[in-house]
Order: structure tokens, then C-alpha cells, then sequence
């Protein structure tokens, strides 16, 4: 069974940097897209990140993050935060490749989600 769990989140001041991490056990598939996904209170869960195993597709971001944050099989990094980027993150992982910034729908298994704070 696969399982996903999310560390790195905690609280910065705009302008700073956190790493996010997917520990990823169960996985036995070779082909496989990784995604990262926010939500803040009120909002609907938005797609940050996505990216692709060896011989997939990838990196692809959203373009409110483009240039901030990097997004590797097992890390965001997250840089020039804003407090607009406050939310919680979640990582996810299915067992294809993934050629776009795919939604939440593509993805069939997920992590409980790291809390992102950014204070003004």
C-alpha cells in the first residue's frame, strides 16, 4: 500500500524559503507522476506542481509559483514566499506519467498535508 507523508511546513516571514518533503513508501511501480497541491481555508485545492519519474514529463508549475518554487521526486522547495502561499500543502503520486499540470483528480494516492504558514 502506498503511503505519503508530507514534512517541512512551519511558519516564515514573506520573502523566506521552506523545504517541503514526500516520504514515499509502497511505491513499486516504475512509472509514476508526483504532484504538489495547496489549499487554504475557504479555497479549493490547487494544483502547485507536478513532475514526472525518468522518461516522463516534467517539471510543471503553476503560474502563480513560477520561479518560486522547484519541485523534485521528493521535495518543494519554496522560495520568495508570500502570504498568499499560506495553505496546506499536500504531495500525491499515481502511477503514470504526467505531461501537464494534472488536477486533483489524476492523482490516486495522498498525503495528510504540512501546514504553510507566511506572515506578512
Amino acid at each position: 500500500q502506498v503511503q505519503l507523508v508530507e514534512s517541512g511546513g512551519g511558519s516564515v516571514q514573506a520573502g523566506g524559503s521552506l523545504n517541503l518533503s514526500c516520504a514515499a513508501s509502497g511505491i513499486d511501480y516504475q512509472i509514476y507522476c508526483i504532484g504538489w497541491f495547496r489549499q487554504a481555508p475557504g479555497e479549493q485545492r490547487e494544483a502547485v506542481a507536478t513532475i514526472s519519474s525518468a522518461g516522463g514529463g516534467g517539471p510543471y508549475y503553476a503560474d502563480s509559483v513560477k520561479g518560486r518554487f522547484t519541485i523534485s521526486l521528493r521535495t518543494l522547495q519554496m522560495t520568495s514566499l508570500k502570504p498568499e502561499d499560506s495553505a496546506t500543502y499536500y504531495c500525491a503520486s499515481d502511477p503514470s506519467y504526467c505531461y501537464s499540470l494534472r488536477g486533483q483528480s489524476g492523482f490516486r494516492y495522498w498525503g495528510q498535508g504540512t501546514q504553510v504558514t507566511v506572515s506578512p
